[in-house]
C-alpha cells in the first residue's frame, strides 16, 4: 500500500504508474480516494475542534460549580451533552471513511522503480545476464518424470488415489536428492549470515491481506474451512508476518532470515496443473530468504539476494539467467522484481526456478512494521527471494546432470548430504 500523501500531493504520478502497469480500470480509484480523503480530513478537523471546545466547556462547568453558579453550569452542561452526540456521530463517520479509503488504497499498486521495463506480461520480461554456458548433449535427455521413474522415484498414481491431481510421491534416491538440495540451500544461506527459521505453515487472514493482493490470494491460497487460517503458499508470508504491528529497534536492522517450509498452492489460472510431472503442482518444499531493512539499504540488498540464488545454482552445475520483470508482470506490492531461470537442455530453453522482489514499504505499511528513528517512527522496506524450490530445482538438476548411461551425476556440494554418493543409477 502506498502512502496516501502521494495521492494528496501528486495524483498524476500515481495515475501514470497505474498506466505503466496496464491497470487503467483503477484510474478512477485515485480521484475517488482523493475526494474521500478531503471529506475525511474535514470530518476529522470538525471533530477535533468540537472535542477541544467540549473540553473547554467541561472545565468551565467545574469552575462555575465551585463558584456557586449552578444554573450557568447546567446550561453549559446541556451544550456539552449535545456536543458529545455530535462528536459520536463524527467519530462514526470518520471510522467509516477511514475503512473505505483503506480498502481502496489496498488496490492501488506500489510505485515501480524507474528502471523497470514497461511491458504487458511476462512475455516482455528482459534478459539481463547469463551465468554458466547452456549446453545440449548429443544424447537425448528424457522428460523429467521419465528420468525419475528410472530410479523408481515417482508415484503419481498413488498420490492421485490419496490426494488427487497435482500431488506426488517422491521415493528413494530421488526423494533423498530433493532433501539434500534443501539442506544444502539452508546451510548455504546460514553461511551468508542469515538466521534459520521454521515458520508456521498456516497464517491468519489479516497477515495474508498484509503480504499480498486480494487477486493473488484468491489464485493461490487454500483456506482452512471453519477457521481464520490459510495454508502458506510461500514461507516469506509467515516470516514477514512475524513482525506485524511491531516497532523494531533500529540498531537491530537489517533483519535477515532464511526459512524452510512446505508450500501449498491452488495454481488457479491458465497454466493449470501438470498431469505427469512435478513442474506445476499443489505442494512442494522451499528454502526462502527475507530481508527487513532501512529504506536506503533495500536496493543494495535486492542486488545481493538474487545473486545468492545464482551462486547456489551454479554450485549445483546448473546454468541460469536473470530476467528483469516488466511492469505488467509485477504484483501490486512490488517495486521491482527479477526471475532466475534455469537452463533446460531437454527443451533447449530456460524456465523459472525463483523470483527476487523489493516491495519497498508497501508490505510494511499494510502490516505496520516500523522502526523508531531520530525524527520519529517510519516504515521499513521488505524484500524476499527464492533460495530453492524443491520440484523445479530437482528438474533442473536432473536434466543438467543426466548422463548418457541414464545415471545422474550428483554435484560435489550435495554429496555429503547423499552419504558420499557421486551418482544415482537406474534400478
Amino acid at each position: 500500500m502506498i502512502d496516501i500523501k502521494l495521492i494528496r500531493e501528486n495524483k498524476e504520478l500515481v495515475k501514470e504508474n497505474i498506466k505503466k502497469k496496464f491497470q487503467d480500470e483503477k484510474l478512477s480509484l485515485v480521484d475517488e480516494i482523493y475526494d474521500l480523503d478531503l471529506k475525511y480530513r474535514d470530518v476529522k478537523k470538525n471533530m477535533d475542534e468540537k472535542r477541544a471546545l467540549k473540553n473547554e466547556y467541561s472545565n468551565q462547568i467545574g469552575n462555575l460549580m465551585r463558584d456557586g453558579k449552578k444554573d450557568e453550569a447546567l446550561k453549559i452542561k446541556e451544550k456539552v451533552t449535545g456536543m458529545q452526540k455530535q462528536i459520536e456521530k463524527l467519530t462514526k463517520e470518520e471510522d467509516e471513511l477511514s475503512k473505505i479509503i483503506n480498502e481502496k488504497m489496498m488496490v492501488i499498486p506500489n510505485i515501480i522503480a524507474k528502471d523497470v521495463p514497461i511491458g504487458k506480461d511476462d512475455s516482455e520480461n528482459v534478459e539481463i545476464k547469463r551465468f554458466g554456458k547452456p549446453t545440449v548433449p548429443e544424447y537425448e535427455i528424457p522428460y523429467h518424470a521419465d528420468i525419475i521413474s528410472q530410479f523408481d522415484g515417482l508415484d503419481k498414481d498413488a498420490s492421485g488415489r490419496t490426494s488427487g491431481n497435482g500431488f506426488y510421491y517422491l521415493m528413494g534416491d530421488v526423494a533423498r536428492l530433493s532433501s539434500a538440495m534443501l539442506s544444502y540451500a539452508r546451510d548455504f544461506m546460514i553461511e551468508k549470515g542469515f538466521t534459520y527459521c521454521i515458520p508456521p505453515f498456516m497464517i491468519r487472514s489479516d497477515v495474508v491481506s498484509g503480504v499480498m493482493s486480494f487477486t493473488e490470494m484468491d489464485a493461490m491460497m487454500y483456506k482452512i474451512e471453519g477457521e481464520d487460517l490459510f495454508l502458506i503458499g510461500t514461507s516469506e508470508h509467515s516470516m514477514i508476518g512475524k513482525f506485524k504491528d511491531q516497532i523494531i529497534k533500529e540498531d537491530s536492522l537489517p533483519i535477515t532470515m532464511t526459512s524452510y517450509s512446505p508450500c501449498f498452492r491452488k495454481e488457479v489460472g491458465a497454466h493449470g496443473i501438470e498431469e505427469r510431472g512435478i513442474y506445476r503442482v499443489h505442494q512442494f518444499e522451499k528454502q526462502e530468504m527475507i530481508v527487513i531493512c532501512k529504506p536506503e539499504d533495500s536496493e543494495a540488498w535486492y542486488e545481493k539476494m538474487w545473486q545468492y540464488t545464482v551462486e547456489l545454482f551454479r554450485n549445483l552445475d546448473i546454468p541460469v539467467r536473470q530476467l528483469e520483470c516488466c511492469s505488467g508482470d509485477l504484483a501490486d506490492l512490488k517495486y521491482k522484481s527479477c526471475d532466475i531461470e534455469a537452463w533446460s537442455p531437454r527443451q533447449n530453453k530456460y524456465f523459472e526456478v525463483g523470483s527476487c522482489s523489493n516491495l519497498t514499504d508497501a508490505q510494511a505499511r499494510r502490516l505496520k512494521i516500523r522502526t523508531k528513528g531520530k525524527e520519529g517512527n517510519y516504515y521499513l522496506h521488505t524484500l524476499n527471494n527464492t533460495v530453492l524450490a524443491s520440484t523445479r530445482a530437482l528438474i533442473a538438476l536432473l536434466e543438467n546432470n543426466y548422463q548418457k548411461d541414464g545415471s545422474v551425476k550428483i554435484p560435489k556440494v550435495l554429496q555429503p548430504y547423499m552419504g558420499g554418493k557421486t551418482k544415482i543409477e537406474k534400478k
